[in-house]
């Protein structure tokens, strides 16, 4: 996965060091707007974790010592990737987190990952652009299934993307959802859809990606 292009560079982002105290991050924090930052070591090259708004504001409401280092409200300290990793290890990391601290190959600080960059590389293998109609089709999920229903479609029509759902899921039904070319024709959509359900493929759902341009 090619990160590079989606990560927010160190150099870019608003940071503190681990010799900051609570009261300068908040400061930090509230200047930027941003609810949490990235702390690094004085070197500017290790990542040590993230500091949260919250964490400070309830760390002072309860009468606690601004003057602490940073570092006392340090969290998601084993929470990064590699600039080469792959896109599961990233999916599977990022989870709950605003964004995602990576390192390079010297496990430098190199920059974050945002979920919004995440979901933004997301919606681009939907082809939105690229494409005029998504299908949903229902299938056993058996072995050669996939492989029919693009044979099928690649009859009458350019694939533009395609994804998988259901995994694990449910033993007996996979959703596949495939995205025809933008020069897809309501006719050869028609033929596409007979096709796939002569073969026992079940098309759930057909939605028109002209209606979102």
């Amino acid at each position: 996965m090619l990160l590079k292009t989606m990560v927010y560079k160190k150099q870019d982002l608003t940071t503190v060091t681990e010799n900051n105290t609570l009261a300068e991050a908040l400061q930090i924090l509230e200047d930027s707007g941003f609810r949490c930052v990235p702390i690094l070591d004085e070197s500017g090259k290790i990542f040590r974790g993230n500091i949260y708004k919250m964490h400070i504001y309830r760390h002072k409401a309860n009468g606690g010592d601004m003057s602490l280092p940073v570092t006392n409200l340090l969290k998601n300290a084993t929470k990064f990737i590699h600039i080469n990793s792959s896109f599961f290890q990233v999916f599977f990391t990022i989870k709950e987190l605003p964004y995602i601290a990576v390192l390079d190959e010297d496990n430098y600080f190199y920059g974050i990952l945002t979920h919004s960059s995440l979901l933004n590389m997301l919606s681009q293998s939907w082809n939105v652009d690229k494409g005029s109609y998504v299908l949903t089709i229902a299938s056993t999920g058996k072995q050669g299934d996939l492989a029919n229903m693009t044979k099928i479609i690649s009859k009458y029509s350019n694939i533009a993307s395609c994804i998988t759902l259901d995994i694990d899921k449910d033993e007996f039904i996979r959703r596949t959802m495939i995205t025809l070319a933008s020069n897809t024709t309501k006719q050869t959509l028609d033929s596409v859809i007979s096709h796939l359900e002569s073969k026992d493929f079940k098309v759930v759902e057909i939605e028109n990606l002209a209606d979102h341009a």
